[in-house]
């Protein structure tokens, strides 16, 4: 089961538009994950001075959650932030979106890229919407109780 929720995971992240980056115990605030399964981590843009620039000079711990419905996934992620000085995979994440942010676009001074790299988690990758509606009218008839999806603690 762990092999098939950790693809799902991965498979499920490139719909995730958002979730909460928290970084060396300050507050968790929202980014935007760039899915790498080949590098097993996620990518962010952020600004010089922001909790996640300011945790990733050292390598702190981190934290990532994910609440997204419609991605059917759900996600409390541990495990090490770093600042990381890569123009092409920065060029590759960069977007619309991104230079919103930044007066200079994506030449400015203020633009860091932070890599997080999970090392554990508890996933929950549920059905489908329609999957989701039959299994609860299922329970309403019958003593079944809902299958809502896949759940377990993964090692990355």
């Amino acid at each position: 089961m762990a092999t098939d929720l950790k693809d799902m995971f991965w498979k499920r992240m490139d719909d995730v538009q958002a979730g909460l980056l928290s970084a060396a115990g300050e507050r968790p605030v929202p980014m935007a994950p760039h899915a790498d399964r080949d590098e097993k981590a996620l990518w962010f843009i952020t600004a010089r001075g922001s909790a996640a620039d300011r945790a990733g000079h050292s390598g702190d711990d981190a934290s990532f959650q994910v609440a997204d419905p419609k991605a059917n996934l759900y996600a409390n992620l541990d495990g090490k932030i770093t600042i990381v000085d890569d123009g092409d995979k920065l060029d590759e994440i960069w977007s619309a979106v991104a230079g919103a942010w930044f007066e200079d676009g994506r030449n400015d001074e203020a633009v860091r890229l932070v890599k997080f790299t999970p090392h554990e988690g508890e996933v929950w990758a549920t059905e489908k919407s329609a999957g989701f509606l039959y299994e609860i009218a299922r329970a309403q008839v019958s003593n079944h109780t809902p299958d809502a999806g896949e759940h377990g603690r993964l090692a990355f």
